[in-house]
């Protein structure tokens, strides 16, 4: 196997059985021995990474373990207990002792389909891979700044995803408070679930988490390699611009900086303030480059109906905008969270990928996407489909490797390691899952209400699918 010498941007591949094998991929394989040197459970994302949601003072270290909360008075004395909570650091003592926790249970179970989980690719990325020496010699006790950190600051939200809650977007929540709980057998997004502790915090109210969050930031800020903020919509907080204004005030070369958007914010006149202002952050060495994580899970209609409130198009041309206006520093990934609505629309959206890739991907690789696979609300899971649903799945992998890396097509091609992760979604959908009567009858509940609520129709959406509908409203007779 020989390294290929033109590597484009730190996208280093090798020659291997006639294609090309990226460097990402290849660094999930050596993170998996180097993890195993202290024991085959071992995360470096529980010391090296951490999601703070500051408006319901919860947290996580990656997206996939639930999430837990943080201690009010502990972060008002010590704001990196943002980061070191006294829960986590019992998470991190378990990996240590080569016990899976159950709060990681997503990766386990892509392991035991014999697949790389995120596990591998998250600790063999260089930020995480920096303080292995210090994490491996001072244990699960020892309090460290993370360097990749991903920050919501207010859950303000023009969309309301259909797997999405009161708590990360305000427009779920107007929605409950209109309506009600979803008639679900375990009644779903219920106003009083969301009242006391789990209340998220206004913008205009006092919040101790932001607070803390900005007595941190100025340590922080000096060990971060990752900074991405998430939302709510990011493109509608204040706090965005005042990240902004606190990189081009305080440039840092080897940082990159992160924004997990619809890229459909409300006016154009927001649009415009937010493009404008990246625009100046990437002219310069203020950073080492600028990500923008764009959430899609479908194409055209079927997309707007799975992230209500979404203007497809108006997407589209945005991204279009970005990559055109600012042509360098930046790049996009499409986060495809990968429900059971997004499974006939999959291989359109790939194909829309690639185009912009082949449009706008000229000296290093400017376009990436991503496919988590959703596991809540559980009756949008991707295992409740018939197993005739895998023949999409399989026909979107083919095309996919009719189109893998070669060392002709560099820049316009499909990389292995996305190959793989669709890979483990199928092996993931072919474990099947327990209670589907219950999580069938409980998506034609959902849906039926939310097509009530909305005056949408999903079987003129999703005329494709009319089967599986037909199987989850007899389920829903029955239940």
């Amino acid at each position: 196997m020989t390294d290929v010498a033109d590597n484009i941007k730190g996208d280093a591949v090798h020659e291997k059985d006639n294609h090309l094998e990226s460097d990402f991929f290849r660094s999930a394989r050596l993170a998996r021995d180097k993890l195993d040197t202290i024991s085959p459970s071992m995360c470096l994302a529980k010391w090296s990474q951490v999601s703070c949601h500051l408006p319901t003072g919860l947290n996580n270290s990656c997206y996939h373990p639930p999430l837990h909360k943080m201690d009010e008075n502990e972060v008002i004395k010590n704001p990196a207990a943002l980061h070191n909570t006294a829960y986590k650091k019992q998470q991190r003592k378990l990996m240590i002792e080569g016990v899976r926790p159950k709060e990681c249970s997503y990766c386990w179970n892509i392991e035991d389909t014999d697949n790389f989980s995120d596990r591998h690719y998250r600790s063999g990325e260089p930020w995480a891979m920096l303080d292995f020496d210090k994490i491996k010699e001072g244990g699960w006790e020892t309090d460290i700044n993370p360097r990749y950190v991903e920050v919501n600051f207010n859950h303000a939200c023009n969309l309301a995803c259909t797997y999405c809650s009161p708590q990360f977007s305000t427009t779920w929540g107007q929605e409950i408070d209109k309506f009600g709980a979803y008639p679900t057998i375990e009644p779903h997004n219920a106003p009083e679930h969301f009242e006391g502790r789990n209340r998220p915090v206004p913008a205009r109210e006092y919040n101790p988490y932001v607070k803390a969050f900005w007595k941190w930031w100025p340590d922080l800020y000096k060990d971060l390699k990752h900074f991405r903020m998430t939302g709510g919509e990011p493109i509608m907080d204040k706090n965005t611009y005042k990240v902004f204004d606190w990189v081009l005030a305080n440039p840092k070369p080897d940082l990159h900086l992160n924004v997990t958007s619809n890229f459909c914010p409300p006016t154009e006149e927001l649009w415009q303030k937010y493009l404008q202002t990246v625009k100046k952050i990437c002219a310069g060495e203020n950073v080492e480059h600028f990500m923008n994580f764009v959430s899609v899970d479908s194409w055209g209609i079927q997309a707007e109906y799975i992230r209500r409130g979404l203007h497809f198009d108006t997407m589209w041309r945005h991204v279009d905008e970005f990559l055109t206006e600012i042509p360098g520093r930046n790049s996009i990934t499409f986060i495809i969270t990968y429900n059971n609505l997004s499974i006939v629309g999959i291989k359109k959206l790939l194909e829309g990928i690639l185009e912009l890739r082949k449009k706008h991907s000229k000296d290093y690789q400017r376009v990436w996407f991503d496919t988590p696979i959703l596991r809540q609300p559980d009756w949008q899971n991707i295992q409740v489909l018939p197993s005739s649903y895998q023949m999409l799945h399989e026909e979107a992998i083919d095309w996919m490797r009719e189109n893998i890396e070669t060392r002709e097509n560099r820049l316009h091609c499909i990389k292995d390691f996305e190959i793989q992760r669709m890979e483990r979604v199928l092996a993931y959908m072919r474990k099947g899952t327990d209670n589907i009567e219950r999580k069938r009858a409980d998506f034609w509940n959902f849906f039926k209400e939310h097509d009530k609520r909305h005056n949408k129709y999903i079987r003129k959406t999703f005329p494709e699918m009319s089967g599986f509908f037909d199987t989850c409203q007899q389920e829903a007779l029955i239940w």
